[in-house]
């Protein structure tokens, strides 16, 4: 019996090879492209997969689970890797491998498989997730286990007639709803600026508009639900942000990133609607939490932001992060507004029925109904201990 294997096929340069390397090997190979919201023509990816050899090329639409499921989580958390990266990559992955191993249960298939290298993320978030869905499914990583460099693997498309771009062949490139990275080619060098056709989501300086704009995101519970008014799906309010962040040049990030496996590497960002979100998000989150509350949650961020981007979306210390982080949410509703102007977002208006800005407490005008002459005793108070030891200890040094 001819062994079957399901594919994580995103439709690039190396999962494309990854087929056909699949194929020639004996294996009946079922590619499962996953629609999390990324700009493609999904007909030109069936297309592709079925000259590289697949048996079956199928599109899976989880736009909306993606972003319910997982996007709604990230933006409760402020997700962002070492406070830059809004983790594009490393979220979808896991909802990808949900899907790839229920195609495999359905087509009773021995073998899953992915093309990432071995010097990536990627490798480590499919393979635990794998681990963690489907233990008794073997794991194949061709373009890293067989040493397929990216000249190599070109080469290879080419022989074996199988199509792909020529920004493919420049950069690898991944995307989906919440944003788009690249790296490979010139960005290579960090010392190198990025070249303008590195970029797709955001226009260049010379072609942004030189009139500000404004928008006001709603959000209920720490999730944004509309736009100006206009209640969209999450999915929608993204794809509107980032066109509209995206034509002021907004939401490029380029960072030397410490990866899972231990090296640095320059990736580049494009993340205009992502960074829109959390910025507003972040704003609320100030108008709205308690002052310890609000200083401890970004400790448990940052630690949400390495589980994620390390691959262990399915470990109970993310789930029980979350649990915690999901109390901390039921007040963060009402409105920000932010304004573009080239290559900026500025957070310029928030308000909420949940607010704990009191103007009552914080103005300096007349109508100040704060006791000033409460504060005398607490400042002598609060100042006692350091009082104390300069006095005792610290004229001695």
């Amino acid at each position: 019996m001819v062994e079957k294997a399901v594919l994580a096929y995103s439709g690039g340069l190396d999962t494309s090879v990854t087929i056909r390397w699949l194929v020639e090997r004996g294996y009946e190979v079922h590619a499962v492209a996953v629609d999390v919201g990324q700009h493609e023509d999904f007909a030109q990816i069936v297309q592709r997969g079925e000259q590289a050899g697949a048996t079956s090329v199928r599109v899976v639409d989880a736009v909306d689970r993606y972003a319910g499921t997982f996007l709604t989580k990230a933006i409760k958390a402020n997700g962002l890797y070492e406070g830059a990266y809004p983790m594009v990559s490393g979220l979808a992955r896991p909802c990808i491998a949900e899907e790839v191993i229920a195609v495999a249960r359905e087509v009773g298939a021995s073998t899953v498989a992915h093309g990432c290298t071995g010097k990536g993320n990627d490798q480590v978030r499919f393979e635990v997730a794998f681990a963690v869905l489907a233990p008794d499914l073997r794991v194949l990583a061709p373009i890293r286990d067989d040493t397929i460099p990216r000249e190599k693997a070109i080469a290879l498309a080419e022989e074996w007639g199988i199509p792909v771009t020529k920004v493919a062949t420049t950069y690898s490139i991944d995307e989906n709803l919440w944003g788009r990275t690249a790296e490979c080619g010139p960005l290579e060098d960090p010392w190198v600026a990025p070249p303008e056709d590195a970029f797709d989501r955001t226009a260049a300086p010379a072609a942004r508009p030189n009139e500000p704009a404004e928008t006001a995101i709603t959000f209920d519970a720490g999730v944004p639900v509309a736009l100006d008014g206009e209640t969209l799906s999450l999915p929608d309010l993204i794809r509107a942000l980032d066109a509209l962040a995206g034509r002021y040049g907004f939401g490029r990030v380029d960072m030397i990133e410490n990866r899972r496996v231990g090296i640095k590497s320059r990736e580049l960002y494009e993340v205009p609607g992502a960074l829109s979100i959390l910025r507003a998000h972040r704003a609320l989150e100030d108008l709205t939490l308690e002052r310890d509350l609000a200083h401890h949650k970004p400790q448990l961020e940052a630690r949400w932001a390495d589980l994620v981007y390390d691959g262990q979306w399915f470990s109970p210390l993310r789930e029980a992060i979350d649990a915690y982080i999901d109390t901390t949410q039921g007040l963060v509703s009402g409105d920000v507004r932010l304004r573009y102007e080239p290559g900026s977002c500025t957070v310029v208006g928030r308000r909420s029925e949940h607010s704990l800005y009191d103007l009552s407490l914080a103005t300096y005008g007349a109508e100040d109904a704060f006791d000033q002459s409460d504060s005398r005793g607490y400042v002598t108070l609060f100042g006692l201990p350091l009082k104390v030891w300069s006095a005792k200890q610290r004229q001695g040094r």
